[in-house]
């Protein structure tokens, strides 16, 4: 992770098109730095996660900037499992569960209800010593999080995730609004359908995941899309950015027992000339499931 910045901008200053995992940066000099450099670049940035072009996940945003919930106040999201037994790099500076696990839930929240204003957290390492590729090591990084996200007009959520859940039978993400209730089923990176309740109906209403084989790798189909097609990508590398900031502030905040302010913001996710969709009507049009 700590390299991630530095490999994307020499790819964009030699005029390539780019696509870097997640995290963008493991600081936000460096993130700042990238995000200048993608300005005047030649090439495209593209920043992973790309939970955001998903259909389930595009679904619900729908749900959610119509209004068919009313105003979105309150929100709760989860990931995370019991860490990884390779790579020893995850229990490192520059590793941890937040960077890895926390950013997907945390992207997923800011594309429903926007920039976060301020946040306060308690991060740690609630098991000191992990096995990685067959060795005892110390964890220097969090594998523990709990997350509370403040995102202006009295609107919360919290985030919980870490390497320390074993399993788990819950929605990855549950948006609370004044008219109803949206809940994301399975993970972000790979959803399974979603339920939504309204006053309106006042039932549960279960819709089937459209994609099941939809990959959590359709970021880099995203960016040639775009290329091919002159557009911008949905996912601005300000959204990646702004992610990143609010991460480091939660380390910030369990670090110093305080809320931390939150400077960035970035643009609004805009589907509305996003390459494949006319494929993806075509699909959905004649999908038995959906007629």
């Amino acid at each position: 992770m700590n390299e991630h910045a530095e490999l994307a901008q020499a790819a964009l200053q030699a005029g390539k098109h780019v696509l870097v995992e997640k995290p963008m940066a493991t600081s936000i000099a460096a993130a700042r730095e990238l995000l200048r450099s993608s300005k005047s670049a030649k090439g495209l940035l593209v920043c992973a996660p790309h939970i955001v072009l998903s259909p389930t996940y595009r679904a619900v945003h729908a749900d959610v900037h119509s209004g068919k919930i009313g105003k979105v106040v309150l929100a709760r999201a989860r990931y995370g499992w019991a860490g990884p037994w390779w790579g020893q790099w995850y229990y490192r500076p520059g590793g941890g569960a937040l960077f890895d696990l926390g950013i997907y839930n945390l992207m997923s929240l800011c594309g429903f209800m926007g920039p976060v204003r301020r946040v306060c957290a308690m991060v740690g390492t609630a098991i000191p010593k992990r096995m990685s590729e067959g060795v005892e090591v110390a964890v220097q990084s969090d594998d523990n999080a709990q997350v509370l996200l403040d995102f202006g007009d009295s609107r919360f959520a919290c985030i919980t995730t870490g390497f320390t859940m074993q399993k788990y039978r819950s929605p990855a993400i549950e948006l609370y609004g004044t008219d109803g209730v949206l809940q994301l089923l399975g993970d972000d990176w790979a959803p399974q359908g979603f339920e939504r309740w309204t006053r309106e109906r006042e039932v549960w209403e279960i819709n089937e995941e459209s994609e099941p084989l939809w990959p959590w790798t359709a970021g880099l189909r995203h960016l040639v899309e775009c290329v091919a097609a002159g557009t911008r990508p949905v996912h601005q590398p300000e959204h990646a950015l702004h992610g990143l900031e609010v991460m480091l502030a939660a380390q910030t905040s369990a670090r110093e027992g305080r809320y931390v302010s939150i400077e960035s913001g970035f643009p609004a996710l805009d589907y509305r000339h996003m390459p494949g969709d006319a494929a993806d009507s075509h699909r959905r049009k004649h999908d038995p499931r959906t007629a």
